[in-house]
């Protein structure tokens, strides 16, 4: 795959731009805390788009938990699962921009689906960005009973059984549909799709013998993959997980071959300035805590952090980035 459809790639570079705008975002102006003082004053809803103990469930939690406790309000996560985020995605662009609506939105919501269909707001212009908060692996996760090791173990089977093997995904539209169509594409094979509502009944059914086969954060199944619960295939970055180090990359079967999730925190359009820099640097600050650095990454997130300028530019750039990877994919939501 050419470098113009990998956006999640975010080189060191990239990185220390995102740590070093903490200063912008951290030293707000007096008159700015000032203006913020009366904010917040009843507790802050953080809205997903995905069924409790998925990937974006635990990092809401991971990230709402000390954030409530700067805040000094709870944060109240508010699980809104269905279309692949996007029914979340939809309540925070209808809300109060007050600053007590939020939501953790990902890839799919944001730059996915619009490439698919009308999701029925503007991505760019119906949200305020506040702070991009990870990025996560996929890893293809089989059934153990699965006669498949390894991608090329795989790919034989999928070619052996055309149309025999089905496939489970967080939902129509989702990075793990997507990632799963871009495999079949790249490789000419077939696998029927199962969309879910989210990552965690995924994991459930894979386990259970319901699904063969699913792309997944790796936050979501290293557990069950550790356990034996779950074989790991591959995983779709283009350097092996250090959690997994012994699974080979697709990429080492299928060159080019590179999907990841992102997700960050961000407000109905219109949020007060004052709101989104008190929010920005308290997220940055907590991302940046070593406490919850490790938590992510013994769940297999990698922590970013950014400022709300940084984070406006990162989603416009990955508007025509994830529709080149649609295009090649194939994939189409009905």
């Amino acid at each position: 795959m050419s470098a113009t459809v990998t956006p999640w790639r975010v080189d060191r570079r990239r990185r220390s731009a995102f740590v070093g705008g903490v200063a912008v975002v951290a030293l707000p102006s007096l008159t700015l805390r000032a203006n913020a003082q009366a904010w917040p004053a009843r507790p802050i809803r953080l809205v997903t788009g995905y069924a409790p103990g998925g990937a974006a469930d635990i990092t809401a939690r991971e990230i709402g938990v000390p954030l409530g406790r700067v805040l000094g309000q709870p944060i109240v996560v508010d699980n809104k699962p269905g279309a692949s985020g996007t029914l979340a995605a939809a309540e925070i662009s209808r809300a109060a921009p007050d600053g007590y609506t939020l939501g953790l939105l990902d890839n799919a919501p944001m730059t996915i689906v619009p490439s698919l269909r009308n999701p029925g707001y503007d991505p760019l212009t119906g949200f305020t960005a506040i702070a991009m908060v990870s990025q996560l692996p996929q890893v293809l996760v089989a059934n153990p009973s699965l006669a498949a090791n390894r991608p090329r173990e795989l790919i034989e089977l999928m070619r052996k059984q055309p149309g025999k093997l089905n496939y489970g995904s967080g939902g129509a539209g989702s990075v793990g549909h997507l990632a799963a169509e871009l495999l079949k594409a790249r490789s000419q094979t077939f696998a029927l799709h199962v969309p879910y509502r989210g990552g965690a009944p995924v994991a459930a059914d894979l386990v259970s013998g319901k699904l063969q086969l699913s792309f997944s954060p790796l936050i979501e199944v290293l557990q069950q993959v550790r356990a034996g619960k779950l074989r790991a295939l591959g995983v779709t970055t283009a350097r092996r997980s250090a959690l997994l180090p012994a699974i080979p990359t697709i990429a080492e079967v299928i060159p080019g071959y590179e999907v990841a999730l992102w997700n960050g925190i961000m407000g109905p359009a219109g949020l007060p300035a004052p709101v989104v820099a008190r929010l920005a640097s308290e997220l940055v600050a907590i991302i940046g805590s070593q406490d919850v650095r490790s938590r992510l990454a013994e769940l297999g997130s990698d922590p970013v952090g950014s400022t709300p300028q940084e984070f406006t530019a990162f989603v416009a750039a990955e508007q025509p980035k994830w529709a080149e990877l649609v295009r090649i994919s194939g994939a189409t939501v009905d």
